[in-house]
């Protein structure tokens, strides 16, 4: 590997300058994979559902969320004159690097937003330096976005991106088209701050990075020519800011949760936003350091090749979780997280001390995410345990990353190789159920209720049409319990997961001496899992490499069970804890805690205060 990779993850970024560095640490190594005219990247072979001719335009152009911010700030690179040629060429109909003219829904419309955005922000360094001919070119190729049709989603925010460009470069521009989609936008909001990435779409980073960031960027750009909106977008942003807090760790790192995991650190792209539009809900010292932490933490990931370029995965290159759409440039959209660059160096944000994560909540409710969010102060562990949505969608692994039980900072989740048994399937998190003697498993997609209580999470869901689970997660750390009714006409096996933890040299496995449960002790930490009712075994998974996105091989503690047709109760204690002091004297601890007795139609839970937990069967956890 090149020297590259060893400045970037000794870069100390602390300062406005160590920012710009980081910028181009991350972009020099991209040189040599340029096109002869400067207007594609080619960056690896691995495809893409649009092909490479589009990918490799989209590699040019995600660069620009980077470099646009780091020129608009005072900063230079000579990495400025190829995006300049690359534009020349790439926007050229009569250039071998044509970028080409596009379809409706097409990949290159989500690609016009940077240059709208740098159209926006530095249009003297873009608009200025062409010629006439080449103003027309660029104009015209970007103008293609109204004349077709982008996704009902945050897709929408592409063509208003490019038609703010127009605007603050003082060229026509389709107004009508800008206001729809503007007020389109208003339609996925929900409350507290919260969007969903279309009416009834989930709700992941999407809203942070790409509704809120845009809408900031609204604001701060378009806030003389349209301040009501702009002010709602900030506004907007505020209440979402205070609940965003959440997902993130002490150490920097952040929930991994949902789709486009690949874009890395883009999860703090939106405090960058914050700031740049000036939203005066946290400190700018505060803001500072959910910024540079998280960066921090990423650099120390193992995200490089041997040339220091980005690759496919999350903390380690792997296309087993990866998405339809990540081409090899995909993961640049992570250069969102440099807006702050476009600041001046005497504003508030550089010139204020890194302030460190404020005290919070050890719990979180968050209704419009179906999510309760757990910190341990203790060990900075922070966990969102997932009620699960409504709807569902055709991305890769949907299940997995919107509809387990749980989500870690620590343990991260996992995404099946296969359906086929519990090793390829890695179901952490999750109650797997096959017919018996299939031994292919279905987990839960999509609920047909989804509520939160407090701290206790309910879905009702259904695998097959004749069977119904009901579901409820009583959150919490270390410890959390799972509690399932299933209802079934068919024989099945079930399997319940808890966290996965990764295999280092000091892994050890403990069994209870009462009773199925097992749980898994390393120097990274401890995850458990201990029957209350219903369940007859217990085993140490041990599923296919490259299926968590934190860790390359890991282990599942997990219950079995076998389920005759009729009603059954499913009732375990989960355990995760990060640390070489996890496991201390736990593992009997929910035995000693908690008394379990079930009936067809009730389940009673009595701790050893004296506090009872009583459900039934109307989708309520009373406590007593």
């Amino acid at each position: 590997m090149s020297n590259q990779r060893g400045t970037i993850t000794t870069n100390p970024l602390i300062t406005k300058a160590d920012l710009q560095e980081a910028c181009r640490q991350l972009i020099n190594p991209l040189k040599p994979y340029y096109s002869e005219g400067r207007a594609r990247l080619r960056l690896g072979r691995t495809g893409v559902h649009y092909g490479p001719s589009i990918a490799e335009m989209e590699g040019f152009s995600r660069v620009l969320w980077g470099i646009v911010p780091l020129v608009a700030g005072g900063g230079e690179d000579e990495h400025w004159d190829w995006c300049l040629e690359g534009i020349r060429n790439g926007t050229n109909p009569e250039h071998t690097e044509y970028w080409g003219e596009v379809a409706d829904y097409d990949q290159r419309l989500v690609e016009m937003a940077a240059f709208g955005y740098g159209l926006s922000l530095i249009p003297e360094r873009i608009w200025g330096p062409l010629n006439e001919a080449e103003r027309s070119n660029l104009y015209q190729w970007l103008n293609q976005i109204n004349s077709h049709p982008c996704y009902d989603c945050n897709w929408l925010f592409f063509n208003i991106l490019v038609n703010m460009g127009f605007r603050k470069a003082g060229l026509d521009y389709d107004a009508e088209q800008l206001e729809r989609n503007l007020r389109r936008i208003d339609d996925f909001y929900l409350f507290e701050g919260w969007y969903s990435d279309g009416v009834g779409g989930h709700i992941d980073y999407y809203v942070p990075f790409a509704l809120h960031y845009y809408g900031l960027l609204y604001a701060r750009l378009m806030g003389d020519e349209d301040p009501v909106r702009a002010q709602l977008f900030k506004e907007r942003a505020g209440r979402f800011a205070v609940e965003f807090l959440q997902w993130f760790a002490r150490d920097g790192s952040a929930l991994p949760y949902g789709r486009s995991l690949a874009y890395r650190f883009s999860q703090s792209a939106f405090w960058g936003a914050l700031a740049y539009a000036e939203v005066d809900v946290l400190s700018p010292g505060v803001l500072k350091g959910l910024i540079l932490r998280n960066l921090r933490w990423w650099f120390q990931q193992g995200i490089f090749d041997a040339e220091g370029v980005l690759t496919i995965g999350y903390t380690y290159p792997n296309l087993v979780m990866a998405e339809n759409y990540n081409s090899p440039g995909s993961p640049y959209w992570a250069m969102k997280a440099f807006l702050p660059l476009a600041l001046p160096d005497d504003h508030l944000f550089w010139q204020s001390e890194e302030l460190p994560l404020p005290e919070q909540a050890e719990l979180s409710v968050q209704k419009p995410a179906h999510l309760v969010i757990c910190r341990q102060n203790e060990t900075g562990h922070v966990t969102a345990f997932n009620s699960g949505h409504l709807t569902t969608n055709e991305h890769t692994h949907t299940s997995a990353k919107y509809e387990k039980f749980a989500y870690s900072t620590a343990f991260g989740f996992s995404v099946p190789r296969s359906e086929w048994g519990l090793a390829q399937g890695a179901f952490d998190s999750m109650l797997a159920l096959s017919e018996a003697g299939d031994n292919l498993f279905r987990v839960r997609r999509q609920n047909e209720v989804s509520q939160i209580e407090d701290n206790v999470l309910f879905a009702k869901w259904k695998p097959w049409s004749d069977v119904e689970v009901q579901t409820w997660v009583v959150a919490g750390l270390p410890w959390h319990i799972r509690i399932h009714r299933v209802q079934t006409a068919r024989s099945l096996e079930a399997a319940e997961g808890g966290f996965a933890l990764s295999i280092e040299p000091d892994l050890r496995e403990i069994k209870p001496e009462n009773g199925p449960g097992i749980t898994a002790l390393c120097s990274l930490g401890g995850s458990g899992i201990l029957n209350l009712a219903g369940y007859n075994e217990a085993q140490l998974i041990r599923p296919h490499t490259n299926t968590n996105i934190l860790q390359p091989r890991t282990v599942i503690p997990t219950l079995l069970a076998s389920l005759s047709p009729g009603t059954h109760w499913l009732v375990a204690a989960i355990y995760g804890e990060p640390g070489q002091a996890a496991g201390t004297n736990l593992l009997d601890q929910p035995n000693e805690r908690l008394n379990v007795e079930v009936c067809d139609h009730e389940i009673t839970i009595r701790t050893q205060n004296g506090k009872v937990l009583n459900l039934t069967l109307d989708s309520k956890l009373v406590s007593k």
